[in-house]
Parts: structure tokens; C-alpha cells; sequence
């Protein structure tokens, strides 16, 4: 199994500090943290913390893009990039004291259909039928979803599966691409359907609707109370521990990283581990990766149903 995690769009987040916040005035902060990363390049960290090999394959714009490279480099990822003009997108988070916090977001480099020649050749050569590529996050503006949905399915001509996790497709768009994987939340899956899905039978009845027309594996992510899963082996609810979150940024991504990690296994062992990883990730800051000790300790304590 070979596992290859796009990013195509990714952002530099810088946290702050400041104890008074003066609008209009100049402020004085510290940098609490910088975190180089994207859906993509979440899920391939969550991964090789937890022993398990990726290839994260990211754009970079020529401006910012070698402290981006040599960030991942450091965490330990097999990189695979290519550039193009342009900074990657940055976001600024200002939090305070004394109000809420406040967020600065730069926009990034803008992308023509050069970049799917570029993603081609550079991501076509590692894909087989022993292949699992995600396509998650956004994608830059600029580049075409009709070439991107037609190098996906050349991907799955090759053998690959494909997991897509990104609010750049339509319904219809997944339904015509039919992926592997699918992780929508509540919300996602009631825009996608274009009504509220609020009970729990709703979930399983939006999720079999979409499996019945040709997704193999839905998943969808119910917070706190764990996920659900409609595959050809049934239907799998799975139930967390009760913890205290210290942040919920990531958590989505690294639950695509469980199961991934896991994905020539039963049903119920994959949907048990993404939940594990998602559930893991909420005890690190920001985006940081789940810790192997806690995956093992909240995988204990996950409890899997087949309903």
C-alpha cells in the first residue's frame, strides 16, 4: 500500500499573542506559533508520527515556499513538490486577552492549467493498484476542477484509490468520480443534500444514498459523538471516549489518516482508527499530529457497533 496525500493549496498559519488589543493603534505581539500545513500535509504527519509512510506531494510558491519545504523535511515527510509564482497563502491569528481573537488572511498564488501538467507528471509515475491518493482542502484559484476530476479518474484507471475530502466538488462531482472515500461532517453532508441532517438515522440514511450510487466507503465525522460508516460490509457506527479537547483543528484529517493507516483491514478496524486518530488529535494543540501513546489509549476505548 502506497499512500499519497496532495496538497494543493496549502497555508502558513502564524498564532499571536498580545494581552490588550488597541483597534487602530499598533500592537505588539509574540509569536506563539507557525504552523506550515494543509489538509494534505495534516494527514501525511499524522501518519509518520504514527509509523506509517506517505508521500506528501505539495505546490509551493516560489516566494515563501523553501521554509514551507524545509519545515515538512524537518517533521519527518517524504516530500514531493512542485512551484509556482506566487506566496503561499498566509493566516494570521491574533489572540488576546481581553477580546476575541482576530484573523488576517493573505491571499495566495493563483494557479492556471500549467499546474495540472506539473501535478501529471510529477504525481502520475508513483500511482498503481497499490495506491491510495487524497485529495483534500481546497484548491488555489485558477485551476480547472474539470482537468483535476479528469487526472483523478486517470488515477483510477491506474489502480488508485481515491479519497476526496475537499468543498471544491460538488454532489455531482462525486457521484461521477465515484471515490473510494469520502469524510463529510453533519454540515457538509446536509449542503451536499441540500437539507438538514440533524438525526441520526438521517446520517445513515444520507450516507447509504450516497454509497448506494458508487462511493465504496462513507464516512462521516459526528464530532464528539464519533462517526459513522456505510460500506459493502455494512453499516458501523463508532463511539469515543469523553476527553478535554485542547483543539479540534485537524482532527478531521487525521481521522482520514487512521483509516488510511489501517486500509486493507476489516470495516470496523478502520472506522475504529480513524476515530482513534481524530479523537487523538484533539488532545495536541493546533494542528499537531496525533501522539502514538494516545491514539492506542483512545483506540481502546473506542467502541464499534455494526448496525
Amino acid at each position: 500500500m502506497k499512500i499519497i496525500t496532495l496538497t494543493l493549496n496549502p497555508a502558513i498559519d502564524v498564532h499571536c499573542h498580545t494581552a490588550t488589543f488597541k483597534p487602530f493603534k499598533e500592537n505588539h505581539c509574540t509569536v506563539t506559533d507557525r504552523e506550515c500545513g494543509g489538509k494534505g500535509v495534516n494527514i501525511s504527519r499524522a501518519l509518520t508520527v504514527n509509523g506509517v509512510d506517505s508521500l506528501a506531494f505539495v505546490v509551493l510558491g516560489a516566494e515563501n515556499g523553501n521554509d514551507f519545504r524545509n519545515s515538512l523535511i524537518q517533521d519527518g515527510l517524504t516530500l514531493s513538490a512542485v512551484t509556482v509564482p506566487g506566496r503561499i497563502r498566509e493566516n494570521i491569528t491574533l489572540h488576546c486577552d481581553d477580546s476575541d481573537e482576530t484573523r488576517i488572511s493573505f491571499a495566495g498564488f493563483a494557479a492556471d492549467n500549467t499546474l495540472l501538467e506539473k501535478i501529471d507528471a510529477a504525481v502520475t509515475p508513483q500511482v498503481d493498484n497499490a495506491s491510495i491518493v487524497t485529495l483534500t482542502g481546497s484548491n488555489p484559484k485558477g485551476l480547472s476542477v474539470d482537468g483535476l476530476k479528469e487526472l483523478l479518474r486517470k488515477w483510477t484507471r491506474l489502480g488508485a484509490k481515491i479519497v476526496i475530502d475537499s468543498r471544491s466538488f460538488t454532489l455531482a462531482d462525486l457521484i461521477e468520480m465515484k471515490p473510494w472515500l469520502i469524510k463529510p461532517n453533519q454540515e457538509e453532508i446536509s449542503a451536499y443534500l441540500g437539507q438538514e441532517i440533524d438525526t441520526f438515522d438521517q446520517v445513515v440514511a444520507a450516507a447509504r444514498n450516497l454509497y448506494d450510487q458508487g462511493i465504496s466507503n462513507v464516512m462521516i465525522s459526528l464530532g464528539p459523538q464519533g462517526a459513522l460508516l456505510v460500506c459493502n460490509e455494512g453499516v458501523f457506527a463508532a463511539i469515543p471516549p469523553k476527553i478535554e479537547a485542547l483543539s479540534t483543528i485537524g482532527a478531521g484529517d487525521s481521522s482520514i489518516a487512521g483509516f488510511l493507516s489501517v486500509a486493507e483491514k476489516t470495516a470496523a478496524d478502520r472506522l475504529r482508527t480513524a476515530v482513534a486518530f481524530g479523537t487523538a488529535a484533539c488532545l495536541t494543540s493546533g494542528t499537531k499530529p496525533p501522539l502514538p501513546a494516545d491514539v492506542k489509549s483512545v483506540w481502546e476505548k473506542v467502541t464499534v457497533n455494526n448496525i
